[in-house]
């Protein structure tokens, strides 16, 4: 059995505890430090890349020194550290911050209301490139926080041809908040097939997960706000 590991970042000592004893008491998971501000977290992840290394950090946003934000912005432009998958913790998941945490790389949030069991299920889907958002995130809530006034204008739409028609109708659904169980239902295709596109589109892009293809689905104008 993998074992995930988990790096706690929170300002807050008795918050990092309770997931510490959450986390460690789960068998397919376990801590492997923590961080009081961003500072410490981003050191951290450096450090342990030259060990077992970080598959998931938990990211609160606000911190002092350096907050979640920016440690996001240096943690997934590091090559060395590109195979850490951010999952920013928020005290209101309709926080304002989201949306460019989730531009500055991260691969989703979560809101710190979530059961126990929401919090474990996030940290393994997010391990696996597999999800992007809470349980409770809606197709609105995506496409209010990617058409923020601060996202970046259309890029680059050439950037798609490197995609199969196909891809392109995934990539899009994906982008939608459709799951690929949603999307084989609506293109008629396997959800295993559908999965096999999602990984190709990736991989094409140079997405890190499947948070990124969303992203890179609005900035090159695939689908649009309000899309649905």
């Amino acid at each position: 059995m993998t074992t995930v590991r988990v790096l706690l970042a929170d300002d807050q000592a008795l918050l990092r505890g309770t997931f510490r004893m959450l986390i460690d008491s789960t068998p397919d998971m376990e801590v492997v430090g923590e961080a009081a501000n961003g500072r410490e977290a981003v050191d951290l992840a450096t450090a342990l890349a030259a060990g077992s290394g970080v598959d998931v950090l938990l990211m609160d946003i606000r911190m002092p020194d350096l907050d979640g934000l920016a440690a996001t912005r240096l943690i997934c432009a590091d090559e060395k550290l590109a195979g850490v998958r951010v999952l920013i913790l928020t005290t209101f998941e309709f926080d304002e911050y989201v949306a460019e945490a989730l531009r500055a790389g991260a691969s989703g949030f979560l809101g710190k209301g979530m059961r126990p069991e929401e919090l474990l299920d996030a940290v393994r889907t997010v391990a696996a490139g597999d999800s992007l958002l809470s349980p409770t995130a809606t197709r609105s809530l995506i496409t209010r926080f990617l058409s923020q006034p601060e996202r970046p204008a259309a890029a680059d739409p050439g950037r798609l041809d490197v995609l199969t028609p196909r891809e392109r109708d995934v990539m899009g659904l994906v982008a939608l908040g459709l799951s690929n169980d949603e999307i084989a239902v609506r293109l008629f295709l396997s959800p295993l097939t559908v999965k096999t596109h999602v990984n190709r589109a990736m991989a094409k892009l140079g997405a890190r997960d499947r948070a990124q293809l969303v992203v890179a689905a609005y900035q090159c104008g695939l689908v649009r706000p309000g899309t649905g």
